[in-house]
């Protein structure tokens, strides 16, 4: 069988070659693909052999039908499904919670932070079941099993019973912003890729207004249970209902995705090819896992995930707590928490992509960093205790500390190469995300209710370290770019042909690290 002259045969085996480890760097004609249905990938190469074979307004057609397809599916109302769940014990709180099921001292705290213990454990393992499994399917199913497990905690009695089913929900919790990365990564390139996952920020602050809508449409209800319990119940049967929906709509690989012709599929391809981090591969290679953690930018991420989420657990667990506490109601308290969200979703929205305010080659590192500044300059000025009304605005303003993370997880899709080294960086990053939302309830002191100082300044810290990071990593992508350059010019003395090497190597189950055209973005 023969496509443009290029034999399908051979070119399978020599992939089958490249997926046992029998070459150390990309080969012309060698490729590594999909092992089931490999016609495909060896049809968009043939009919694709570069970049400029791809027509640009017919890729700018598809690309407008993927966002179509996709973002309504994952990153718009998906996110605001999660991002409304994770709010639910605070709505819960303010309804009368803590007083329904008698909790003292510190265990609202534990509450809050229990649900990422589950995550911790769970993160890395899930990561890699993902890698061998349908990824919409999966992600599916975990969905279900939150809006499951959240209509089960309105049937608690006792502390310890919420408890164990947040850890079981923080367990399904954690494949969720992974598969998004994943699937945006399947089918944008790097330059697309920040606007894309941008899209998820900006629907998150959807889901805190929309969680503010509910809550205060719950608090209305007069029925036999109490308020805090009908909270659980509707949003979990939201995200139960929603699993559902995306089963069907979200599509699980270029190869089978539903209401595209078959040379749109080839182009989807073809397309991913500049990215150099793969597109498909099942099989989980543990070279690729042990190069990961033993790669330095791996635990850098886990820094960012961790000091990124510092700010994230104790606002997003407290945040009905601090307002009900400046002196309003519980249903006004429940309303005041929408005008939080236009907040959220400015960071993002402002610089998503290389082509906003910021020099094309500097805007991954620039969107993020600008959005850290301003929220500790603004939360910390909740201080004076009788201006109620400066610091329930100062409170709103905080919103942009999440742009930063939300944005800066393009770097974890655009430069990391390998499907499984790709899954374990992921995982770190919310790895270091669960510690981080663990440890920050306990910077709110009860004590210290309604202005939380210690809270506050935990917020303040997290952030200024956030910036070092972001610059950290620039300076480490610029250095790791040089080391690039040097081994290209040694396979050009040596004769190598670098333009066929590079368009093979677009379809190549390489890490980073192993493969010498990869260029890190930043």
């Amino acid at each position: 069988m023969t496509s443009n002259g290029i034999d399908v045969k051979s070119r399978a085996s020599d992939a089958d070659h490249i997926e046992h480890g029998g070459v150390d760097k990309p080969q012309a004609h060698q490729v590594d693909i999909q092992q089931q249905h490999p016609e495909m990938y060896l049809e968009a190469l043939a009919r694709y052999p570069d970049d400029e074979s791809v027509d640009p307004a017919e890729e700018k057609r598809l690309v407008r039908k993927l966002d179509m397809r996709i973002l309504p599916c994952s990153e718009s109302a998906t996110s605001s499904t999660t991002w409304t769940r994770l709010r639910c014990a605070s709505y819960a709180a303010i309804f009368g919670l803590k007083e329904g099921l008698d909790l003292q001292g510190e265990e609202y705290s534990w509450l809050s932070s229990c649900f990422y213990f589950g995550w911790l454990v769970w993160a890395i393992p899930s990561n890699l079941i993902m890698q061998q499994c349908p990824p919409a399917y999966y992600l599916a199913f975990n969905i279900l099993m939150w809006g499951v497990l959240l209509m089960a905690q309105a049937a608690a009695q006792n502390f310890a019973g919420l408890l164990a089913l947040r850890i079981l929900s923080g367990a399904f919790e954690a494949i969720a912003d992974p598969a998004f990365m994943l699937i945006t990564s399947m089918y944008y390139t790097r330059a697309e890729q920040p606007s894309r996952i941008a899209a998820w920020y900006i629907w998150n602050g959807i889901g805190v207004a929309g969680g503010g809508l509910i809550g205060y449409g719950i608090g209305h209800i007069q029925g036999s249970l109490a308020s805090w319990r009908y909270e659980f119940i509707v949003v979990g049967a939201f995200c139960a209902a929603w699993a559902l929906v995306l089963a069907l709509l979200l599509p699980n690989s270029p190869r089978t995705i539903r209401g595209f012709t078959h040379n749109e599929k080839l182009i989807m391809i073809a397309r991913m090819r500049r990215n150099r981090t793969g597109i498909e591969q099942r099989r989980v290679r543990w070279g690729q896992v042990r190069e990961a953690y033993l790669d330095y930018k791996t635990w850098l991420f886990t820094l960012l995930g961790f000091m990124s989420n510092v700010p994230n657990g104790g606002i997003s667990n407290f945040s009905t707590l601090v307002i009900q506490g400046l002196g309003f109601g519980t249903l006004e308290t429940a309303l005041l928490g929408i005008p939080r969200a236009p907040s959220s979703s400015s960071g993002s929205a402002s610089a998503p992509s290389p082509t906003g305010t910021c020099p094309r080659t500097t805007a991954r590192w620039c969107a993020p960093s600008s959005c850290c500044p301003p929220s500790p300059a603004r939360s910390g000025s909740l201080a004076p205790d009788d201006a109620y009304i400066g610091r329930l605005i100062c409170f709103y303003l905080t919103g942009s500390y999440q742009a930063s993370f939300v944005l800066s997880l393009s770097l974890i899709t655009s430069n990391t190469g390998g499907q499984s080294k790709k899954m374990i960086v992921s995982g770190m990053i919310w790895f270091g995300a669960c510690i981080g939302n663990i440890a920050s309830p306990f910077f709110y002191k009860s004590e210290q209710a309604p202005s939380y100082p210690l809270g506050i300044g935990s917020l303040l810290v997290a952030n200024c370290i956030e910036v070092v990071l972001f610059f950290v990593f620039r300076y480490a992508f610029k250095w790791e770019n040089r080391r690039k350059e040097k081994q290209r010019e040694q396979l050009r003395a040596a004769g190598n042909d670098l333009a066929n090497d590079l368009s093979a190597a677009g379809f190549t189950d390489l890490t980073d690290k192993e493969n010498p055209y990869f260029v890190y973005v930043y």
